[in-house]
């Protein structure tokens, strides 16, 4: 039998990500699960000149980490049956790096990811957020790409 105690489920606050939460949902009362809404704040970059590279301007940290606390827990109250004991985190940093390192925090047994579907020239730039979670992981990661075949959530018809 497989035990999914912890889902893991990264927010970026994208219908993408959003709709991946109403997935993992369904898999946290399937399995009984405890679910792990996480936020990962990049620090910005911006180049300063030619000598020096690039240099990280701080965000007001506080401000950004109570906004997005606050949509999390906003979102969580939304989307989440409260059948399902659910805890919200923010981080700084290189998203995909924060979002392994947490769910080896949390002993994440599961982590369910939504990709934006990058393709051609813009996954070459930016790579994917979740083609490097699903390397570098501590666990099974599910990805979901919208729309997802064979789901239906409860409010569509």
């Amino acid at each position: 039998m497989i035990d999914i105690n912890k889902i893991l489920v990264p927010i970026d606050f994208s219908d993408y990500s959003k709709n991946a939460l109403k997935y993992a949902v369904e898999f946290a009362i399937n399995f009984n699960s405890e679910m792990y809404l996480l936020n990962v704040v990049e620090p910005m970059m911006y180049p300063s000149d030619f000598s020096t590279g690039e240099i990280v301007i701080p965000s007001p940290k506080i401000d950004v980490d109570f906004k997005f606390e606050e949509e999390l827990k906003k979102l969580a109250e939304t989307e989440i049956s409260k059948e399902v004991q659910v805890s919200t985190a923010i981080k700084s940093g290189k998203p995909f790096l924060e979002i392994i390192n947490y769910a080896s925090e949390i002993d994440a047994d599961l982590i369910i990811i939504a990709t934006h579907g990058h393709t051609g020239v813009e996954h070459l730039l930016f790579g994917s957020t979740a083609e490097k979670v699903v390397r570098k992981a501590p666990c099974p990661v599910l990805t979901l790409r919208d729309p997802f075949k064979g789901f239906k959530f409860k409010n569509e018809s």
